[in-house]
C-alpha cells in the first residue's frame, strides 16, 4: 500500500518472469525464519532472487526480508538463508520507535533528518560481519545494525512502511535507484 501511495504499482507475485521484469523487487517479511525459506525453496525462488541480486536490479528486504538475506538465524538452527550477505541474526524481542544514527554515504536515507525515528516490531536483529554494508544502526540494549546496503541490495530490519513520512521517503528513495 505503501508504494501504491507513492504512486507507483505493486504487483505481488511468484512469477519468475515477472519478478525478472520488474524495475525493482521487494521481499517483505513476517513469520519465521524457517517457514520463509521452506516457502522460497518451495515456490522455487531461491534462485529467482539469486538471479535478481545478480542482475543489478534494485532489492529490498524488510524485517524478515533482511534476515532471510544472511545464511543463518538463532530462530531457526539447522536452517540455511540465502547467505547473500555476511552477518548474524541473534535473539532480541523489540516493539516500537527507535532513531537511527545513518551512515552518509546510505543511498536510503537521502534526504532524511539527523536521527530519524523508524518503527521496529521483530525479535531477532542483525550483526553484520562488515561494517561497510551498515546503513544506518540504532541501540536497543545493544547495537542493532537497521539496515544495509551491499551493492545493489538493502534491507532494513524496522518497516518503512509503517513508519509515517521518514519511511515513505525510504521507499520513494528506493523507487528512484536505477539498476
Amino acid at each position: 500500500k505503501a508504494v501504491q501511495f507513492l504512486g507507483e504499482k505493486a504487483i505481488i507475485t511468484r512469477d519468475r518472469d515477472v519478478i525478472m521484469d520488474s524495475s525493482g523487487v521487494i521481499l517483505p517479511g513476517v513469520g519465521s525464519f524457517g517457514d520463509a525459506m521452506g516457502k522460497i525453496n518451495e515456490y522455487g525462488l531461491k534462485n529467482v532472487i539469486y538471479d535478481v541480486v545478480d542482475s543489478g536490479k534494485p532489492f529490498l528486504g524488510i524485517c524478515l526480508g533482511l534476515q532471510l538475506l544472511f545464511k543463518t538465524s538463532e530462530e531457526t538452527p539447522g536452517v540455511t538463508g540465502l547467505g547473500i550477505v555476511d552477518g548474524q541474526i541473534l535473539r532480541i524481542p523489540q516493539i516500537g520507535w527507535n532513531s537511527l544514527d545513518i551512515n552518509p554515504k546510505a543511498r536510503l536515507f537521502k534526504g532524511l533528518p539527523e536521527h530519524p525515528y523508524v518503527y521496529f516490531v521483530h525479535s531477532y536483529y542483525l550483526k553484520a560481519d562488515h561494517e561497510e554494508d551498515v546503513a544506518a544502526s540504532t541501540f536497543y540494549s545493544t547495537n542493532i545494525h537497521a539496515s544495509i546496503e551491499h551493492g545493489n541490495v538493502f534491507a532494513c530490519q524496522f518497516h518503512p512502511e509503517k513508519s509515517s513520512t521518514v519511511g515513505l521517503q525510504i521507499l520513494k528513495n528506493f523507487i528512484e535507484l536505477e539498476a
